[in-house]
């Protein structure tokens, strides 16, 4: 069953408009607690003394990117690639002030049809964009292609939370608070209603292992993070 998100270049344009703000916004929103998350993360992506080769996809501003290079073994390089070069302008501008050039690179793609060759890479990770791909069985299998032998995936993902109580709350921070707070900040009310919709339109966490399992990824394991508002989705090549 393909698994289908929106269109790729209206997500591609929605992202350009909010770009500016972005990291900022996502601080605001999520009350900083997105920086914990993908601490957490980060012992999944980064194991051992050896160097590695990572790729990072919807990599968006490069927050990620340039932490995972900041806590990586020396000769570790990361690869970013995003649909919106309005937020790699952002990412590079970033990279270069931290001093990370050498390490860390930005370039715009599309991870369903992606330029590296077979097994390329040790690590791959999306934080925070599987939901806005628009064929997400096709990117995972493109994935699996650029990675080498026992190489893994590390997606960090938005979720619901499955307690009642919270989840009520959750629902009207995200579909009242956020987009007025978000569109308020961005000028780009539209972007911040998308957002949340996208969010709780995403596949549960045992149907989107299913997926994940039947896109060929082995071993692939679920961690819940703040009572599930954020998800962890590991699995292997």
């Amino acid at each position: 069953m393909n698994r289908k998100g929106p269109d790729a270049g209206k997500i591609q344009s929605m992202f350009d408009s909010i770009a500016p703000d972005y990291d900022r916004l996502n601080h605001i929103l999520s009350l900083g607690v997105d920086r914990i998350w993908r601490r957490r993360a980060l012992r999944r992506i980064i194991v051992g003394e050896d160097p590695v080769q990572i790729l990072d996809i919807a990599c968006g501003t490069g927050d990620f990117s340039i932490e995972i290079a900041s806590h990586s073994p020396s000769g570790t390089t990361v690869t970013g690639v995003d649909l919106s070069e309005g937020m790699l302008d952002v990412m590079r501008r970033k990279v270069s002030a931290a001093g990370l050039a050498d390490r860390v690179s930005a370039e715009q793609g599309n991870s369903e049809k992606m330029r590296f060759a077979d097994g390329e890479f040790d690590v791959a990770t999306i934080a925070f964009g599987i939901r806005n791909f628009e064929n997400r069985e096709k990117a995972l299998k493109e994935i699996l292609r650029v990675l080498k032998p026992g190489g893994r995936l590390v997606i960090l993902e938005l979720s619901v939370p499955s307690n009642k109580v919270l989840k009520w709350f959750y629902c009207l921070y995200f579909t009242k608070i956020l987009p007025s707070v978000g569109g308020l900040v961005s000028g780009d009310r539209a972007a911040y209603r998308y957002l949340p919709a996208s969010v709780l339109g995403f596949p549960g966490k045992d149907e989107w292992m299913a997926v994940m399992r039947d896109c060929g990824y082995r071993n692939v394991t679920h961690k819940a993070f703040t009572s599930g508002i954020c998800r962890m989705y590991c699995g292997e090549k």
